[in-house]
């Protein structure tokens, strides 16, 4: 019996025809907003462009939207997130927070917390450093998040990495790089008290 060939994997979607999520059409109807007060489009084409956007499904269909509208600050425009753990340590989150394309953490003398539980992320890419040096580092990502290590060097104190690999669809992927240096980097998912502080104050800013 002659073996059958593999079928061919399926090829993923290209990035217009993903599926546009509840953010995603939010962010749109806001710009459009925002066009509209400023005189770029009247209110009969809001009105229309408005019922387009709650039914849009993909990135596509969205992006029709606003291709005639200035491009607004994103994500990718924001300067990257520099965190230095100096005498007594520094942090960033559990509270609300943008997360910009780049994060630099530089472990120092204190320690460096980067807890991204509760921040806002619109990229599918966030590029993380992580420099242990002294006191470490440790990196919090929600469970659904995954994180790349390839490229990250352990160093001395080494990498812990303790996330799962599965990622759910939207999410973004963290790619650690760095050192571990004398203390080393941690990244996991929220801890057991941090998942019970989540659930008691799920709005917490």
């Amino acid at each position: 019996m002659t073996a059958q060939p593999p079928e061919p994997s399926p090829r993923p979607a290209p990035p217009g025809e993903l599926r546009a999520s509840h953010n995603d059409r939010e962010a749109v109807v806001e710009q459009l907003r925002d066009a509209a007060a400023e005189g770029r489009i009247d209110l009969d084409e809001l009105d229309s462009r408005l019922e387009q956007a709650l039914k849009s499904k993909t990135y596509a269909e969205l992006a029709v939207l606003i291709a005639d509208l200035p491009r607004v600050n994103s994500a990718e425009d924001l300067p990257p997130l520099v965190l230095k753990g100096g005498m007594y340590g520094a942090s960033r989150g559990p509270g609300r927070w943008e997360v910009p394309g780049r994060v630099i953490a530089r472990g120092g003398l204190g320690g460096v917390k980067v807890d991204f539980t509760r921040a806002e992320c619109r990229l599918t890419e966030v590029a993380v450093e992580a420099y242990g040096e002294t006191a470490g580092v440790t990196i919090v990502i929600p469970e659904g998040w995954a994180a790349d290590t390839s490229g990250m060097d352990p160093g001395v104190g080494g990498l812990r990495d303790k996330t799962t690999p599965d990622r759910l669809p939207g999410t973004p992927l963290i790619r650690l790089t760095g050192s571990g240096g004398m203390a080393g980097v941690v990244i996991r998912h929220p801890n057991l008290w941090e998942r019970r502080k989540l659930h008691s104050n799920p709005t917490q800013d």
